[in-house]
């Protein structure tokens, strides 16, 4: 059994705890799956818009340079060749499409994998609520400021997307938000700690669809 105390949006103990059984999650961590996911999400971030001229693409005469024996030089085919300056590449890149998908079970479960590890290395704190009636960064660094978490990489994962939250947490360096279903493995491993809120965790605890 998983009990981790909760605390307010201020950061205050409210001594209470927050109990759920860790099966809820995942019998195991495959660290197999989670390399697998990783991979892809990083795979899919490629933007794969490069592009480099083949010698067909450079101008200039294809005219060979001189005559190829009698002159007491190397021998020279014509100005696009690759070993010339300003001439093609001889494998010239293309744009590629890197992006590919894994099953959506396994996505699943590998999120859900990568959150019972937060759990188990004890990278997890649970707040009650995070509701702001306005953008202001300063709230979001007061509460990882009272968390002890203000010098560490962190994710913050709310119930639904809420443009408030997002606004006042993205110029703090290396925090980043979440809607709890918009949740995957790649964003829990980038970050060392998550904070959570309770409506969030009870959504990431309900059985994968």
């Amino acid at each position: 059994m998983i009990s981790l105390p909760i605390h307010t949006s201020t950061g205050e103990a409210t001594g209470r705890n927050y109990e759920f059984d860790p099966a809820e999650l995942a019998d195991s961590i495959n660290k197999q799956l989670l390399h697998d996911a990783v991979v892809m999400y990083q795979a899919n971030l490629r933007q794969g818009t490069f592009k480099s001229k083949s010698r067909a693409e450079i101008a200039g005469s294809k005219q060979k340079l001189f005559k190829q024996k009698g002159t007491g030089r190397a021998r020279q085919g014509n100005k696009r060749q690759p070993v010339r300056r300003g001439g093609g590449h001889a494998f010239a890149k293309r744009p590629t499409d890197f992006s590919y998908r894994l099953p959506r079970k396994a996505l699943q479960l590998a999120t859900r994998m990568a959150l019972l590890g937060k759990f188990q290395d004890n990278e997890v704190t649970i707040i009650e609520s995070l509701a702001l009636e306005a953008p202001k960064t300063k709230v979001v660094a007061s509460l990882l400021n009272k968390l002890g978490l203000e010098s560490k990489g962190c994710l913050i994962s709310i119930p639904s997307h809420d443009s408030n939250v997002w606004k006042s947490a993205r110029n703090i360096p290396k925090v980043g938000v979440s809607p709890a279903a918009g949740l995957n493995a790649y964003q829990l491993l980038l970050r060392k700690q998550l904070v959570v809120t309770t409506d969030a965790l009870d959504l990431l605890r309900k059985p994968a669809q």
